[in-house]
């Protein structure tokens, strides 16, 4: 079903069709015709705009910063739940459904953009602590490929001095073999490229302040750098969705959970797949890069970095590369995820609102999620058929 699915996706993101509604007159200091105004130019409000810019939307992006600079640039890039045996079936699905797009996806961005996304079948290795035995029977009942006996190719042999041995020896190790990764600041760079190259607007440093509404729909957009307007709108703000929506947010539960990050530099990638332990993971770059993440921390909007996080992920990821204890620490930074119940995000039309949308609360899966959810958006938007049942993901208004 996903690959019928996939083929569809792509058949249609690079032709142009028939434009997607009425254009109507944008006010402010910026006139032009444009179908979609969406806010928020992080991972999921570039994808968005990206599947409207290539149905022949007009498209304008409001970034209350600079594009791409929060959660989605903050985060590893793995394309798969950690430990997806630990969440429900409306995560799974959704993350699942998205990485049959991701190859193809990240291949056209490559080659219209010229900026390569670094996209890579890692696979992941999981260590205990975990429940191996309920890992298994869902990954059989899934059908996604695992390996308890493994062995390591030959090729990764040398880095057993830098990871030690042990590591791959336990006894409940398990292997995903087929979960990928992908460089977020690259795919980001490569995206914003694609958006700009088919014709979309993106204006950087301009917050929302205010949805002014109607007769049961927006109207205008006051903003940082003027009043603007549409036919349609879409918040994909993420943690900042529920202050962009204000009033007309409803019951959504989208908060901000921030993360910390840390970097290292080895001379060559000091081992192929991800490792993953608990909450710690460890993500090499194909330059030497190591990204050593995360934690979740209820901290409000606070992006600082503290001390004792780097300490807890230092030490814990040292635990399984000894060598990390005589190199430098390259970067530590935080990023806040939009948190939502369950890691389900909301994906469709505001329920008192007709022309205003939502795409976000993808907690810790954003780049993960961001072409199936983009797809799922503009299936709902043009009538197109579902992959799936997504009533899920319209839920979180909670009303």
């Amino acid at each position: 079903m996903y690959e019928t699915f996939r083929l569809a996706y792509y058949a249609q993101s690079y032709q142009t069709v028939p434009m997607i509604g009425q254009i109507i007159r944008m006010s402010g200091n910026n006139e032009m015709n444009q179908d979609f105004i969406v806010i928020g130019a992080g991972i999921i409000g570039l994808a968005t705009a990206e599947r409207l810019l290539a149905q022949g939307a007009a498209v304008t992006i409001l970034e209350r910063g600079k594009v791409g600079q929060e959660s989605s640039w903050a985060g590893g890039g793995i394309l798969s739940p950690l430990c997806p045996w630990n969440y429900s079936d409306e995560v799974t699905r959704l993350t699942s459904y998205s990485a049959s797009l991701f190859a193809a996806w990240v291949h056209s961005l490559h080659a219209a953009s010229g900026i390569d996304p670094e996209y890579e079948v890692s696979g992941m290795l999981v260590l205990p602590p975990f429940d191996a035995h309920a890992a298994q029977q869902w990954c059989v009942a899934h059908e996604v490929k695992v390996e308890k006996n493994f062995s390591v190719p030959s090729a990764t042999v040398p880095s057993f001095p830098i990871i030690g041995r042990d590591v791959w020896e336990q006894d409940d190790v398990l292997l995903l073999p087929e979960v990928a990764q992908v460089r977020n600041p690259r795919l980001l760079r490569a995206l914003r490229s694609r958006v700009k190259a088919l014709g979309g607007h993106i204006i950087e440093q301009c917050a929302v302040h205010d949805i002014v509404t109607g007769s049961g729909q927006v109207q205008t957009l006051t903003t940082a750098c003027g009043t603007f307007s549409a036919q349609s709108y879409i918040v994909t703000a993420g943690a900042w969705s529920k202050q962009v929506l204000g009033q007309h947010a409803l019951n959504l539960n989208i908060k901000p959970m921030r993360g910390q990050m840390l970097l290292f530099k080895f001379a060559a990638a000091p081992l192929r797949p991800i490792l993953l332990q608990d909450n710690l993971y460890l993500i090499y770059r194909r330059d030497g890069h190591l990204l050593i993440g995360s934690t979740l921390e209820d901290v409000g909007f606070n992006k600082q970095t503290t001390i004792a996080a780097h300490n807890d992920l230092f030490e814990r990821a040292q635990r399984l590369v000894p060598a990390l204890g005589n190199m430098p620490l390259m970067q530590h930074w935080a990023g806040l995820r939009p948190a939502s119940p369950h890691n389900i995000p909301t994906i469709g039309r505001h329920p008192q609102l007709d022309n205003l949308y939502i795409n976000s609360g993808h907690f810790r899966y954003g780049v993960t999620m961001a072409p199936a959810s983009a797809s799922i958006l503009l299936n709902e938007i043009t009538g197109m058929p579902q992959p799936f049942d997504v009533a899920p993901y319209r839920a979180g208004w909670g009303i």
